[in-house]
């Protein structure tokens, strides 16, 4: 338990929001491939996914991991667009808004899916969820002006 929090106080931290975006990424994609995608390095703190989205702008395919909170015996997943706390959406979130059919890595399974911007009251029963979850998430959004958008995939 203690590891867990001083995971999240770290992780709540400016310091860890200018780094972590350059190195948790490319360090879980190196460890996704060479272990032919059954792991992620990031899963150590968070439960997490490879997200395969169509980029907004290019239409190309767009591999990104992420943190996910698993739903409904692995039926749906919440997806944060925290971006760690810095001012502007992340990119698969804006692929996701132009093109919702995606696909996602989970455990080591390719899984098509579909993709939902939550709103109103179910964004905030989702988000009082995840902030359960993983508190950091309520930094996150401290930090900045916009709101951090979330969004249900669900197994098409």
């Amino acid at each position: 338990m203690i590891g867990v929090r001083m995971v999240q106080k770290v992780s709540s931290t400016r310091g860890f929001a200018k780094v972590a975006p350059h190195v948790i990424p490319a360090l879980d994609r190196a460890v996704h491939r060479l272990t032919r995608g059954r792991r992620l390095l990031s899963t150590q703190m968070l439960p997490g996914l490879i997200l395969t989205s169509t980029g907004a702008r290019t239409g190309l395919p767009r591999r990104t991991p992420l943190a996910c909170m698993p739903e409904e015996h692995d039926r749906t997943w919440l997806l944060v667009g925290s971006n760690f706390g810095r001012p502007g959406h992340p990119a698969w979130s804006h692929n996701l808004l132009a093109h919702p059919e995606a696909s996602i890595s989970w455990k080591g399974r390719d899984i098509p899916v579909t993709a939902q911007l939550l709103t109103g009251e179910e964004r905030a029963a989702a988000w009082t969820a995840l902030l359960e979850f993983w508190p950091p998430y309520a930094t996150y959004q401290a930090r900045v002006t916009r709101q951090i958008r979330l969004f249900r995939l669900t197994v098409r």
